[in-house]
C-alpha cells in the first residue's frame, strides 16, 4: 500500500516516521509536512493526492493549541474542520482509506465512567468542537473506508506536550504546582503509532467498503496531570518538588473537561491490540529520551 501521513512534523507524524524508518514494511510511506503540504489550500491537496494515487490517508495534521484556538477561532476551524472536509472528499472520490485522528476533548467530562464511542458528545471549547466538526464531517461524506480514532493526553520523546514541559521545568525549578482535579489517560504516542500500523496491516482494514467507524484509543489507566507529573518527576529521578492546586487556581483561556477517560475495548478487540498501561508507556518513553540524549 501506498500512505500518506500529514502533519509530519508533529509529534505524531514524527512518531510513525522513525517507527516506519526503523521497522521493515511492504508498505510505501510519504510523510508530508505543512510545508510541503499545505492542507487549507484545499485544490493543491486534491492534486497531490490524486497524482500520487495513494491507498490510505493518515491525517495527523491538526491546530492542537487549545487555548489560542478560543482566539484564532477560524484558523481552528480551517484545519480541523473544513480541511478534513476537503481530504475526505478527496478520498470517496480516489476511493482512499482515510485514517482521522481525533481527540477526547468532543467530551464534556462529566460522565464519571469511560467514555464509550456510542455516547453523546459535547465539546466545551473550540479546539474540541472543531474536531468534532471534522469528525461529522468525515461520517457524512465517506459512509466507508473512514476510521476515527481519538486519542487523549498524547506525549512523546519528541516536543511540544505536557512530558517535555514538565522535564523543562522540573531543570529550572524548585517547586511546580500542577492541576489535580482533571482527570484522563496519557497516551505514549509510540503506542497509539503502533495500534495504527497493526490496524493497517490487519484483514479488517483491507477488506473493500467497510462501514466507517469511530474507535476510542489511549493507554490504559487513569490520572491526572498532578499524578502524571508526579510519576515524571519519580521516574526521572529529580529533586523538584510537585504540588497539587485546583484548576481554578491556574487559570486557562479554554475550558478542559475535568473527566474524561476513554473506553478502549472496541479497538482492542476490533483489532486485537495489547494496549499498556500508561505509567509502563511513561517509563519507555523517558527512557528511550535518555537513550537518545546519552548518544548526542
Amino acid at each position: 500500500m501506498f500512505i500518506l501521513v500529514t502533519g509530519a512534523n508533529g509529534q505524531l507524524g514524527k512518531t510513525f516516521n522513525y517507527l516506519v524508518d526503523h521497522n521493515k514494511s511492504d508498505n510505501r510511506f510519504v510523510f508530508a509536512t505543512r510545508e510541503q503540504l499545505d492542507l487549507t489550500d484545499f485544490q493543491n491537496v486534491r492534486s497531490f493526492i490524486e497524482k500520487n494515487q495513494f491507498d490510505v490517508i493518515i491525517n495527523c495534521a491538526a491546530y492542537t493549541a487549545v487555548d489560542k484556538s478560543e482566539v484564532e477561532k477560524e484558523q481552528a476551524n480551517l484545519v480541523n474542520h473544513l480541511s478534513v472536509n476537503n481530504i475526505a472528499e478527496i478520498a470517496r472520490d480516489n476511493c482512499i482509506k482515510l485514517i482521522q485522528i481525533s481527540t477526547d476533548y468532543v467530551f464534556d467530562g462529566l460522565k464519571l465512567k469511560p467514555y464509550n464511542e456510542t455516547d453523546d458528545t459535547s465539546p466545551i471549547n473550540v479546539y474540541g468542537k472543531t474536531k468534532l466538526d471534522g469528525e461529522n464531517a468525515i461520517l457524512s461524506i465517506m459512509v466507508f473506508d473512514a476510521l476515527i480514532i481519538r486519542t487523549s493526553w498524547l506525549y512523546s520523546k519528541y516536543g511540544n506536550n505536557f512530558l517535555d514541559t514538565i522535564l523543562k521545568l522540573m531543570k529550572t525549578k524548585e517547586k511546580l504546582n500542577i492541576v489535580s482535579n482533571q482527570i484522563g489517560s496519557p497516551t505514549y504516542a509510540n503506542d497509539i503509532a503502533i495500534a495504527i500500523l497493526k490496524i493497517i496491516e490487519s484483514k479488517k482494514f483491507s477488506e473493500a467498503s467497510q462501514i466507517s467507524e469511530v474507535f476510542h484509543y489511549s493507554n490504559d489507566g487513569e490520572c491526572s496531570w498532578y499524578d502524571f507529573a508526579k510519576e515524571i518527576a519519580n521516574i526521572s529521578d529529580t529533586k523538584c518538588i510537585i504540588t497539587s492546586i485546583d484548576s481554578k487556581d491556574y487559570p486557562q483561556e479554554a475550558l478542559r473537561p475535568k473527566h474524561v477517560l476513554l473506553d478502549n475495548n472496541k479497538i482492542r478487540n476490533s483489532f486485537d491490540l495489547d494496549i499498556i498501561y500508561w505509567k509502563d508507556s511513561l517509563n519507555k518513553c523517558i527512557q528511550a529520551l535518555s537513550n537518545s540524549s546519552n548518544s548526542n
